[in-house]
């Protein structure tokens, strides 16, 4: 008589444990410039979303103080996203200072700023893990989600998107880095291309019905994790909802459920 229950019990302890793990998989967007707001919004999620992006916004208001709050805050290192691009010398030592000040997970670089630049990122990443045992995954940045097909022609960017996102996430996987940011629509090839330890960050996703705000090139949650997307990043989805656990925990159910 006993064995029943435990039957009917198993699909929802899987269902729990499958949820959790797309949990992990959610990067939320602190797009915010107040630090207490920040704060108590990094609390709320603590378990309900993996990673919090920590952006130019929040940094130039706070610098490496707010996200170090923030990480404590929610009991894991933050994904530091400042896009650096500049000449390799001075990236090189964004990299360092970052890895020093706010020890963020990943951060991120400018595919755009060459070769040069996405090696001397990756070489000063290299050092940190020779120096401290542990090191920051060193993302480039390929084409903005806000961009569409005519806003990459004005910007002098040649090709098609899909093509221009290629070319960027092979260069920076030569140069040694650790995966790039491209929108979901992207991840199939760049996954099929770049092979499975590449990591794929994926911006503009909106869950059902939301907004896509400024975002053009955008997915489901459960588009871009079948897209083959490592993270997912969703801000105000999550941060403008009256209860952002309650809508982080939405989302997870989402990407875990059938795509």
């Amino acid at each position: 008589m006993s064995a029943a229950p435990a039957a009917a019990a198993a699909p929802a302890v899987v269902e729990r444990g499958a949820s959790q793990r797309a949990a992990e998989r959610i990067v939320c967007a602190i797009d915010t410039g107040g630090l207490d707001e920040a704060r108590t919004l990094a609390r709320k999620l603590a378990g309900a979303v993996g990673l919090l992006k920590v952006g130019l916004q929040f940094y130039v208001a706070h610098g490496a103080a707010g996200a170090n709050a923030l990480a404590e805050a929610h009991g894991a290192p933050v994904f530091l996203d400042l896009k650096f691009h500049d000449i390799p010398n001075t990236v090189a030592g964004a990299v360092r200072s970052a890895a020093a000040a706010a020890a963020p997970a990943m951060l991120t670089v400018h595919a755009a700023g060459g070769a040069a630049m996405m090696r001397a990122a990756a070489d000063a990443a290299g050092r940190i893990a020779d120096r401290a045992g542990a090191r920051p995954r060193v993302l480039a940045v390929t084409v903005l989600t806000s961009f569409d097909e005519s806003d990459a022609a004005a910007a002098g960017m040649a090709g098609r998107i899909g093509d221009i996102v290629r070319r960027a996430a092979a260069l920076a996987q030569e140069c040694g880095l650790d995966g790039a940011v491209a929108s979901a629509r992207e991840t199939a090839a760049l996954r099929a291309d770049r092979g499975p330890d590449f990591t794929l960050v994926a911006p503009g996703v909106r869950p059902g019905r939301a907004p896509a705000d400024d975002q053009k090139r955008v997915a489901t949650p459960a588009e871009a994790i079948r897209r083959g997307a490592d993270y997912l990043v969703i801000g105000r989805p999550i941060i403008r909802a009256a209860d952002p656990a309650a809508a982080a925990r939405r989302i997870a159910a989402e990407m875990a459920g059938p795509p």
